[in-house]
C-alpha cells in the first residue's frame, strides 16, 4: 500500500512562485515512477510533470521552463516548483505513482486527494 498526501495549494497572482508537495508512506522501499497531474473546472485531467526513481524527468508542454519537479527519496516527498504562475494554471493538482519506470503509457494506481492552487490576474 502506498499513500500521498499533498499541500501546499494556495492562491496567488499571476507572476508569482509555489512550491507544492506530496509526501509518501507506505510501502516506500519500491521503485515508483511518479507524477503531478493538475485538473481545472470543466475540463480534462492533465498529466503535468514526471519522474522516476533516478531522477529522470519530464514535462507537458504547458509547463515546461516554468515548473520543475523534484524529489526526496530518504524523505518520501515529491515537489513541485511553479514559476511565472499564469491563470490558465489554476487547477487542482494531484500527486500520482505507480510500480516501475515511467511510461507514456502508465496508469498510476495511487493518488492523493489533491490540493488547490488559483492563480489571479
Amino acid at each position: 500500500q502506498l499513500r500521498l498526501a499533498e499541500s501546499g495549494g494556495e492562491s496567488v497572482q499571476a507572476g508569482g512562485s509555489l512550491r507544492i508537495s506530496c509526501a509518501a508512506s507506505g510501502s516506500t522501499h519500491v521503485s515508483y515512477c511518479m507524477a503531478w497531474f493538475r485538473q481545472a473546472p470543466q475540463k480534462q485531467r492533465e498529466i503535468v510533470a514526471t519522474i522516476d526513481y533516478d531522477g529522470q524527468t519530464a514535462y507537458s508542454s504547458a509547463v515546461k521552463g516554468r515548473f520543475t519537479i523534484s524529489k526526496d527519496n530518504p524523505k518520501n516527498i515529491l515537489y513541485l516548483e511553479m514559476s511565472s504562475l499564469k491563470p490558465e494554471d489554476t487547477a487542482t493538482y494531484y500527486c500520482a505513482a505507480d510500480f516501475g519506470t515511467c511510461r507514456l503509457d502508465t496508469q498510476y494506481n495511487y493518488w492523493g486527494q489533491g490540493t488547490r492552487v488559483t492563480v489571479s490576474s
